[in-house]
């Protein structure tokens, strides 16, 4: 069995991430985490996420004698910069689903790496990593006669704008046809905009509701467009694929990896 470790516990996601460890024949939840000042902290981590008693506790942090082989991480950035730290510092394997992740982080996400295995991907689901790819085909395929536009939406407690999910589909496209996202991508048009430049790629984003997550990338070209769409519908599906990029990389040493690695779509 791959010894697991959650932080963020009692989270949406950490708690989908203990029901999923509960529920797998290959991967056993054996420690999770919480900020210092919740009151979750000693809480059984199974009676957290609803699935009974799991003789887990949630502890405030993780110690050098914590057993556990995979530490996956959904976080915020300033928690996962603390995490990485830690992996590092024990030898401890990563999977990183944390999203908003700038610069400097992901520097030392790479640097990590050259002594730790590492899973970092904004989308941990497997369809969404199946669209990925077949954005490059649509890209490649379709070149520069269509305009690209990105449209996500999720609920109304996520932080980030664009999701760490459309920024990557955008950068896919970008990549395949040559661009550089950084100058192309357009997020949001207000007012007296003019003329659509062909070359941008488009960023539309929605905050509404319990919506766990929707994306669709667009292809409009003269007399057609083609549509590639991806909805959650549970968090389960992310819970799903981090364990499967956890039993892969339960085979790795180091290095840096995504889920189009784990599932052999690179």
């Amino acid at each position: 069995m791959i010894k697991i470790a959650v932080t963020g516990a009692a989270g949406r996601m950490g708690k989908t991430l203990i029901e999923a460890c509960h529920a797998s024949e290959i991967c056993e939840l054996t420690a999770a985490t919480e900020r210092p000042d919740s009151s979750l902290v000693g809480a059984d981590a199974g009676e957290l996420a609803g699935v009974g008693t799991l003789d887990v506790k949630v502890s405030a942090s993780l110690n050098e004698t914590a057993d556990f082989d995979v530490f996956i991480d959904f976080t915020h950035p300033t928690v996962t910069t603390k995490n990485i730290d830690y992996c590092v510092a024990n030898n401890r394997k990563m999977i990183i689903g944390t999203t908003g992740c700038d610069d400097e982080l992901q520097a030392k996400i790479r640097k990590a790496s050259e002594s730790i295995a590492i899973v970092y991907a904004p989308n941990m689901s497997v369809g969404v990593n199946l669209c990925l790819k077949l954005l490059q085909m649509a890209a490649k395929v379709l070149g520069d006669d269509v305009d690209v536009e990105v449209i996500e939406a999720h609920h109304h407690h996520k932080v980030d704008a664009p999701s760490g999910t459309a920024l990557k589909m955008g950068q896919v496209v970008a990549d395949t046809l040559g661009r550089d996202l950084n100058e192309c991508a357009v997020y949001g048009r207000e007012g007296q905009t003019g003329a659509r430049d062909p070359e941008t790629i488009g960023f539309s984003t929605i905050r509404a509701g319990d919506i766990v997550g929707d994306h669709t990338v667009m292809f409009a070209g003269p007399g057609e467009r083609v549509e590639i769409t991806h909805k959650s519908s549970s968090r389960m599906t992310y819970a799903k694929g981090s364990l499967r990029a956890a039993e892969w990389l339960s085979r790795k040493k180091n290095g840096l990896f995504d889920m189009m690695d784990v599932l052999d779509l690179s």
